[in-house]
């Protein structure tokens, strides 16, 4: 039995929704930038994940008047950017303290996990427990091997590679759980690539955005029938995925990222992985917070005077 899926209704489009749409996309830019970091997760956790995936859709579908283009372009504006402005700071953090960044980040994903759990039909989750718990499971294990596997960086990388690797890679912004950085690491591709975007390379620049515009194309359209029509079982893939990608995250590790055991910065480690996972859980709080009322006023309306 499948159960279909209604997507929530357009966010406003005042003045302070579109400044908070930007910020959420440029958190979503930035998380793209990361290795092991998902930039899906992000707009699961920022409360938009749904809405601009739907938009997109109907984009791809050509239904441009039911296109929610205040979101869209906000969070396009935002992700963009985020991606050119930080590109060069967030590369530096990642190289330069390796170990913090990957316990903010740690942090951060563990809390996030709760949320494609929370978008399930408890109903529909009680009815399909002993078959959504093994491929929940299957997805972590799935997850943890694929983020176990680093390859050597390229040194020049031809545009075909590059625009390959982009369309394979662009299916994280679109699927929570998966890095599209920690993809391209992967393949030896990310240094090359955050350079480019670093020295403003419009080359590589615009053949990466070619291979993710066609990547997006293509795997758009079969994530959005999967949430529609089996959204228990896609959530909790989803979760499982990032419960999985967080091996990636683990902050002691070496360049072939094999674990390693903890240093002696232990307490300031833990510190950081507490601080990641207490601004998503601002995140997760503020946006149920703003459902909540939204439903509440909807409700409101529809009572008689």
């Amino acid at each position: 039995m499948t159960t279909t899926h209604h997507y929530p209704a357009r966010t406003r489009r005042t003045p302070l929704h579109i400044l908070a749409n930007l910020i959420r996309g440029a958190l979503i830019g930035m998380a793209e930038l990361v290795p092991g970091i998902s930039g899906g997760t992000v707009a699961l956790v920022v409360g938009v994940y749904e809405r601009a995936l739907n938009a997109a859709n109907q984009l791809l579908r050509r239904q441009f008047s039911q296109v929610d283009w205040p979101l869209l372009i906000a969070i396009g504006v935002g992700m963009v950017t985020a991606v050119f402005t930080m590109s060069t700071v967030l590369s530096n953090f990642v190289e330069n303290s390796p170990e913090y960044a990957r316990a903010l980040f740690l942090g951060m994903v563990a809390v996030s996990i709760w949320v494609p759990l929370a978008m399930m039909d408890p109903r529909d989750l009680r009815r399909r427990l002993g078959m959504v718990i093994p491929l929940f499971l299957v997805a972590a294990v799935v997850g943890f091997l694929g983020t176990s596997v680093v390859s050597a960086p390229q040194e020049d990388p031809s545009l075909i590679v590059i625009f390959l690797a982009a369309t394979v890679a662009i299916c994280a912004l679109v699927l929570p759980g998966i890095s599209g950085s920690y993809m391209l690491l992967a393949m030896g591709l990310y240094a090359p690539v955050i350079g480019a975007v670093s020295d403003r390379n419009w080359t590589v620049i615009l053949t990466f955005m070619a291979g993710a515009a066609v990547g997006i194309i293509l795997f758009i359209k079969v994530l959005t029938w999967a949430l529609e029509k089996h959204r228990t079982v896609s959530l909790t893939l989803m979760a499982g995925l990032m419960l999985g990608s967080l091996r990636s995250l683990w902050p002691w590790q070496d360049a072939d990222a094999n674990l390693l055991s903890p240093g002696d910065n232990v307490l300031a480690v833990v510190g950081l992985i507490v601080l990641g996972g207490a601004v998503v859980a601002v995140f997760i709080i503020a946006d149920r917070v703003a459902t909540t009322r939204r439903e509440s006023e909807v409700v409101a309306e529809t009572l008689p005077a």
